[in-house]
């Protein structure tokens, strides 16, 4: 790594940098029984939308250019010494989940737009450009799966994939998509990432850790290895809706209880003694969802994960049999909505985030993420990798969630050098 330019780590200000988070926080803000300030910020949402002019309108003060694809991935470019090389991109995402805090995604876009401005105001030149990207529906909150920005960016999966799934008030991904690219209809269109340009030199995303093992450990930044595999279900337990007062047991098909007993052979198929593997079942609905009738349909999610992809392909195919020997009385549809096989960093990212680390006099440690970013799909197209910064009890997804100002600095300054190295390569 070069030299770090003796006035670019002081350029990065803590105190504008907590403003700007602060004040993109007010969009969707909402305070919860306890007391904890939240976000929920939907994706496409009108939310969304003044989210991205605020920072389009720190943009334009700070001299960089916008600009948008097709998928509503937002870039904020700072321009090299050379236009015509790959350029350097960080960021991260805009929208929340619906009961979310104010740091997760929306501070490594942040990062992004204070490290860039750092270097400029530091007078640093980059012979690569830089830009700042806010992915398009990191979360799934609101449409599902999530990352379909960085997906259809990296050619993990065409563009217009999602464009049939509804929110729950109906409404298509595709109709929300039409609607935030007219209110952004003054921005210049750009090609789509690798299905219709070339392939960006290096992708940097900065995040909070959401998890606890950094706290723990006392350090200061994670350097992320890479990001273990995902695998989500829908499942469909099938019975038949009777009265609960007339219908004798044995003669029942109570969706409910086939839906228990599918689930603890689930516990079964995933204990893992290592406490590695993650293994959830958070989301259930039930029809017709009354207290004296008999559950006629049961559908619960699975979200299955592991670094593993060995274990992660073995056990997720073992599900929908595991699921079917386990009913008695109904019968069951099992449906894959997300597969990611886990994502391995290399060296050149995660090297530069140490290097620069240890130049700071920063504590830090190697980790690899337990959540999925959009870095995993950024992985196959150039070298990749991110920063953690620790929060608070490792809570995220959460109004409870926070980083502290000097944390995000720290954070924020690390990736302003790891900026500057790769992009003069």
């Amino acid at each position: 790594m070069p030299p770090i330019a003796p006035n670019l780590v002081a350029a990065v200000n803590e105190a504008r940098h907590w403003q700007d988070m602060m004040a993109m926080a007010e969009l969707g803000a909402f305070t919860d029984p306890d007391g904890h300030i939240g976000v929920n910020r939907p994706c496409l949402s009108d939310l969304d939308r003044q989210a991205r002019r605020l920072l389009l309108g720190w943009a334009e003060k700070a001299g960089l250019s916008a600009s948008v694809d097709r998928l509503g991935n937002l870039f904020l470019r700072h321009e090299g010494t050379d236009p015509t090389l790959a350029p350097v991109l960080t960021g991260s995402h805009m929208d929340s989940q619906p009961n979310g805090g104010r740091f997760d995604g929306i501070w490594g876009v942040i990062a992004g737009f204070e490290a860039v401005r750092a270097l400029r105001e530091a007078g640093v030149q980059t012979k690569r450009p830089i830009e700042v990207v806010a992915w398009t529906n990191e979360e799934g909150g609101r449409y599902a799966p999530g990352c379909m920005g960085s997906m259809a960016y990296a050619g993990f999966a065409p563009p217009e994939t999602w464009d049939a799934i509804t929110d729950r008030e109906g409404i298509p991904f595709g109709q929300a998509l039409t609607a935030l690219l007219e209110s952004e209809s003054d921005l210049p269109r750009r090609k789509l990432g690798v299905v219709e340009g070339p392939a960006p030199f290096a992708y940097v995303e900065a995040h909070i850790e959401q998890g606890p093992m950094l706290e723990a450990r006392e350090a200061d930044i994670g350097v992320v290895t890479g990001i273990q595999g995902s695998r989500w279900f829908i499942v469909d337990i099938m019975g038949k809706s009777d009265h609960a007062g007339t219908t004798p047991l044995a003669m029942r098909k109570d969706a409910v209880q086939d839906m228990l007993r599918a689930i603890q052979a689930l516990n079964t198929l995933m204990h893992d003694p290592a406490d590695v593997l993650r293994f959830t079942v958070a989301s259930i609905e039930v029809q017709p969802n009354t207290s004296n009738s008999v559950a006629g349909l049961a559908r619960f999610t699975i979200d299955f994960r592991h670094p593993d992809n060995a274990v992660l392909q073995a056990r997720g195919n073992a599900i929908e049999g595991v699921i079917q020997a386990a009913l008695r009385h109904c019968t069951a549809r099992v449906t894959e909505r997300f597969h990611a096989v886990p994502a391995d960093f290399g060296a050149v990212v995660p090297d530069a985030v140490e290097a620069a680390a240890k130049s700071q006099g920063l504590r830090h440690m190697r980790l690899p993420s337990g959540a999925f970013h959009d870095a995993q799909f950024l992985v196959p197209i150039c070298p990749t990798g991110m920063i953690f910064v620790p929060c608070r009890a490792g809570v995220s997804h959460h109004p409870s969630e926070h980083a502290t100002p000097e944390a995000l600095a720290a954070g924020t300054r690390v990736l302003a050098q790891v900026l500057a190295d790769l992009a003069n390569r």
